[in-house]
């Protein structure tokens, strides 16, 4: 086999949950541009359609499904529906997240739960749901779920006090590990990817207030770009990564590193 082919995804198909959106909708682009068939889920509609739009256009074949990633039912409804148009789900991107900010001794307990809901039961959730079937169907399958480096390190008290996103970003890091550890026996490889500061929708409004400050604490002083996500989910949703399993990649600019 080619090594180049070792990375190519033709027959697969991938949910991608918050794939209507930033960080989301690049590692849907990047598993269609690989050759899978692609599914992308989040609360709203009309930025699925457009994303699926995108991948047509490109000659991709894609689902969108309006979906709360937290609610069982609708979990169910995304993979019955992916299984139902495409045959099988193959790979699972974890990508919908919330957050908020405010100081710890402040945090709302309301809006810590929500965040702690999303980012941690949804996880679980679409996991859960895609993982039974990779097992019923015996030819394993890939999970990847998003952390971030906030989930490795402190948050910055200058510019990110996001406790409740923190400590959810945290529990998929270990989320992950226990995934792959319980489901090597079935042949699922389960890995995370930690973003660092890529702009995007969410990130957005704390970049434009702090950038100076937060690219003093970015080795390589810039902040990421979709492309340079796109390699890595691309690289463990393939047969390239075969044999990592329960590992977190930070892509940080060098951010954890320090």
């Amino acid at each position: 086999m080619n090594s180049l082919d070792l990375f190519r995804l033709d027959g697969k198909t991938a949910i991608v949950t918050g794939g209507g959106r930033g960080l989301g909708r690049y590692m849907a682009e990047a598993l269609s541009d690989a050759g899978a068939n692609v599914v992308v889920c989040s609360r709203k509609q009309e930025p699925l359609d457009e994303v699926k739009d995108e991948i047509e256009a490109r000659g991709g074949r894609a689902l969108a499904i309006a979906a709360d990633v937290t609610e069982p039912e609708e979990v169910e409804k995304v993979v019955s529906s992916a299984e139902d148009t495409f045959g099988s789900v193959d790979v699972l991107v974890n990508n919908s997240g919330a957050t908020w900010g405010a100081p710890t001794e402040d945090m709302p307990l309301d809006k810590f739960d929500h965040v702690m809901r999303v980012n941690v039961r949804g996880t679980f959730l679409m996991s859960q749901a895609v993982g039974r079937r990779m097992i019923e169907r015996g030819s394993g399958g890939t999970i990847v779920n998003i952390a971030s480096v906030a989930g490795l390190v402190g948050g910055k008290p200058e510019y990110m006090q996001t406790i409740g996103y923190n400590s959810s970003k945290g529990a998929i890091v270990s989320m992950t590990r226990d995934l792959a550890t319980g489901w090597a026996r079935h042949n699922i490889n389960v890995n995370a990817i930690a973003p660092g500061w890529f702009p995007t929708r969410m990130s957005g409004a704390t970049i434009e207030k702090f950038e100076e400050e937060m690219l003093a604490d970015i080795p390589l002083h810039r902040f990421g770009s979709p492309e340079e996500l796109k390699g890595v989910i691309v690289f463990l949703a393939s047969p390239a990564a075969a044999y990592m399993t329960g590992q977190t990649i930070a892509v940080d600019g060098g951010t954890t590193a320090w």
